[in-house]
């Protein structure tokens, strides 16, 4: 019988990989809806991956003065497009989302009926993009709400390097976050992989100090195809380093050469990392709708888990 995707997680001896997608705007009608679930399940039908990753689109312009360089759209429920992935998939997926928006009480019922009704149970849940704005619920206290449904549920987090590299406390809440039931991490997007082996490092040593086995941590890589996507993206929060940024942009192809960077930012966290007895995963994602992109990002997946495969490989031959 093939494994859970809970089971592979929690299976350290081997790879996690994953794509990553947003559902489709509000007021998608249900035939619609499964007509861009199937097209997007035929594009990933040439590789093998373990789930589909189901993001919790929010506005987050609370975050930052900076216009959203692409237009917010409300999104279709994303338990609503999980479950009809997880369906015509038969494979397992995980569902973010984000708990700032109702009382405890609303989030509550909202588990019950994530289970009862949608039949899910992998969750990331993810705190309000910023300090400002209306928060009817933290995300500590969003976990203590679900501490009481623990059984039902195999619940993910969300590391930021970037936030460790400003902070320097990224590891900490990491720690944090596993006391409060967190079973693995996804991280934002990876452009500086400086920032990612500092936080893995930092995340390491303090799981030995405290004699506790390091959770998995599943890094997330991104195609960038050019200028608008690059201002989204770093708009998001996403740390890409001046170099990075104009080794693209002056590239005659900025999309292979984002791929390019994406390969040598995996190798080098794979090669600083390798000592540290940190499990890693893959999640692949496309940040935008253009064809060009989402065929970058299924190319990107080939990539990077050959490498991350001949890794694990190695490590096993050690």
């Amino acid at each position: 019988m093939a494994l859970s995707l809970k089971e592979k997680i929690e299976d350290t001896n081997q790879g996690v990989y994953l794509i990553g997608t947003t559902p489709p705007k509000v007021g998608t009608d249900k035939a619609q809806l499964k007509a861009i679930a199937e097209k997007l399940l035929g594009r990933l039908h040439e590789i093998e991956y373990d789930g589909v990753v189901i993001y919790d689109i929010q506005d987050e312009s609370s975050r930052t003065e900076q216009a959203r360089p692409f237009p917010f759209k409300q999104t279709v429920d994303p338990r609503e497009y999980s479950r009809l992935l997880r369906d015509l998939s038969n494979l397992d997926v995980i569902t973010y989302k984000s708990v700032a928006q109702r009382s405890a009480t609303e989030f509550t019922h909202w588990l019950d009926e994530t289970k009862q009704e949608y039949g899910l149970n992998n969750l990331v849940l993810v705190g309000s993009p910023s300090s400002s704005g209306d928060i009817k619920l933290s995300l500590p206290d969003a976990y203590k709400a679900l501490a009481t449904k623990q059984d039902d549920f195999f619940l993910g987090g969300v590391t930021i390097a970037e936030r460790h590299a400003s902070k320097r406390n990224e590891h900490e809440r990491l720690i944090e976050k596993t006391a409060q039931g967190c079973q693995y991490f996804i991280s934002q997007a990876v452009y500086n992989a400086q920032a990612t082996i500092d936080l893995i490092t930092s995340y390491a040593r303090s799981c030995k100090a405290q004699g506790i086995a390091p959770k998995r941590i599943i890094l997330t890589f991104t195609p960038c195809g050019g200028q608008k996507t690059l201002e989204f993206m770093q708009w998001l929060g996403i740390s890409v380093p001046e170099a990075t940024k104009w080794r693209m942009l002056d590239a005659d192809n900025t999309l292979s050469e984002s791929v390019r960077i994406c390969r040598e930012n995996l190798d080098s966290i794979l090669k600083s990392c390798a000592h540290l007895n940190v499990p890693l995963g893959l999640n692949i994602e496309s940040l935008t709708n253009r064809k060009e992109e989402i065929d970058a990002s299924i190319n990107l997946y080939r990539l990077l888990k050959a490498t991350m495969e001949l890794n694990l490989a190695e490590k096993q031959i050690a």
